[in-house]
């Protein structure tokens, strides 16, 4: 074959507008979902920060993963002695080991950030920056409309309205696995999921849904990637849940597994069946055309089947990993063929609006209230109570009390209902007699052995005699 100059590009630049053309598509792409992601970072912390000045936040969780942080930053293995408080007989004037209650060693990766920014503020800091990373992929690959539902979407509210939470890590690391699907990047795409497998013990099972999905995609590179995935996935899982909680928990075991009642499916249908509603909402029901939303049935599954009622609702922090599951099963759905014009037009509108109107009654909606920006005097009464507190002293803290100490102070849970407080080895005890928390029950103002040093409205500081 005899190539001649007519089969050749006349000039370099014949080449270059098609390139030039993709650049600025990848741009146009890359810019509004910069945007998003930013503007939700700002909002996520914006929120965050106030709600944990405002002693909303709590020992359960972000007190708990402020001790295991901080354990990590001083080269220990992560231990929590407000765990301890709800750990057992026995356990609970001592650290207990984070690693045996669930496998999050990704926590690890804060680090060097706490270490640089020794406080709790750091975890909320960082737990923004993963949601905002998340929005940031969700819009690359859906849109600004879209991007935005997902960023004010309320099960993203809710783990910001909470506290801390490992599963932050999850939000990323789904996006970054569904993009790299839906682009047919499977190699990359079998990559990010196995990151998963650093979050949380449960999430092995989302892992391999997602490989069985990468085996109907047929032979070759994305069958490879399915395989190592169902592999990986329930192997990494079963190490996890029977080999290493186990060797790590003081108990021996892994608790979770004890708590599961398949009877439960019968008991608060109205509760599980509001969740499943809302999970499917924002994105219009859309998301069930897709076989992506495959991967919600793991999380959905060990939620419904708990006997611990926390875990059916729409509350708290558990249904954050549903999120980036439902909108990528959205854009799944919608872009592909017939479609693909419609989902330009009317849908991303519909549900932005949709995630709008829903998320007008989740946490974020107090950012504009003007309650939410003032100092009640009980507020101010909180912040006192937590400054009379040494450094490196060893105290016993109410639960919206103890996250503001855990970086300067050894923390155990004020548990009057679970222990004596007398026998654990701490010499404050700084409680609210009004609030009730987790494995709490309101503080008294007067303990044996125990003088006060302050008392305004509700909190309490005593130190022993």
């Amino acid at each position: 074959m005899t190539i001649t100059t007519s089969t050749l590009p006349d000039t370099p630049t014949a080449a270059a507008p098609p390139a030039r053309s993709r650049l600025r598509r990848r741009v146009r792409a890359v810019r509004p979902a910069a945007t998003l992601g930013l503007a939700s970072f700002a909002l996520y912390a914006l929120y965050a920060l106030r709600h944990h000045a405002r002693f909303d936040t709590g020992a359960y969780d972000l007190g708990i993963f402020g001790q295991g942080v901080r354990a990590y930053a001083d080269l220990h293995p992560p231990t929590s002695q407000i765990r301890a408080a709800t750990a057992g007989p026995g356990l609970q004037d001592v650290a207990f080991p984070l690693l045996g209650d669930h496998f999050h060693p990704i926590l690890a990766i804060l680090t060097p950030l706490y270490g640089l920014f020794p406080h709790i503020e750091t975890l909320l800091i960082a737990q923004a920056a993963l949601a905002a990373w998340s929005v940031y992929i969700v819009t690359r690959s859906g849109g600004p409309l879209i991007g935005t539902a997902y960023a004010l979407s309320w099960g993203i509210q809710n783990l910001i309205g909470f506290d801390f939470h490992e599963v932050a890590f999850a939000l990323p690391l789904l996006a970054l696995a569904l993009a790299a699907y839906l682009e047919r990047r499977w190699t990359a795409c079998a990559a990010w999921a196995s990151a998963l497998l650093l979050v949380k013990e449960d999430l092995g099972a989302t892992v391999l849904v997602l490989g069985l999905l990468l085996l109907c995609r047929g032979p070759g590179t994305a069958r490879r990637a399915g395989l190592t995935l169902c592999v990986l996935g329930p192997a990494a899982a079963a190490l996890a849940v029977l080999v290493v909680i186990p060797h790590v928990n003081p108990g021996g075991g892994y608790v979770y597994l004890g708590s599961q009642n398949p009877a439960g499916t019968l008991a608060a249908g109205g509760t599980k069946a509001l969740t499943l509603l809302m999970t499917l909402l924002p994105t219009l029901f859309l998301a069930a055309r897709s076989p992506l939303l495959l991967l919600a049935l793991p999380t959905l599954a060990w939620r419904f089947l708990s006997d611990n009622p926390s875990y059916w609702g729409i509350y708290f922090h558990y249904s954050a990993v549903l999120m980036p599951i439902v909108f990528f099963a959205l854009i799944d759905a919608v872009c592909r063929g017939k479609a693909a014009s419609r989902f330009r037009g009317r849908i991303p509108l519909a549900v932005a609006l949709t995630a709008a109107a829903i998320g007008a009654f989740f946490p974020l909606a107090r950012i504009v209230t003007p309650g939410f920006w003032s100092d009640t005097p009980r507020i101010t009464a909180a912040r006192q109570a937590v400054s009379l507190i040494p450094n490196g002293a060893r105290v016993a803290a109410g639960h919206n009390l103890a996250p503001h100490l855990t970086d300067r102070a050894s923390v155990f849970l004020f548990a009057p209902d679970i222990t004596d407080i007398r026998r654990q080895p701490v010499d404050w005890i700084v409680s609210d007699t009004e609030r009730t928390g987790i494995g709490t029950q309101p503080g008294p103002s007067e303990v044996s052995g125990f003088r006060q040093v302050f008392a305004a409205h509700g909190y309490v500081v005593l130190r022993r005699k």
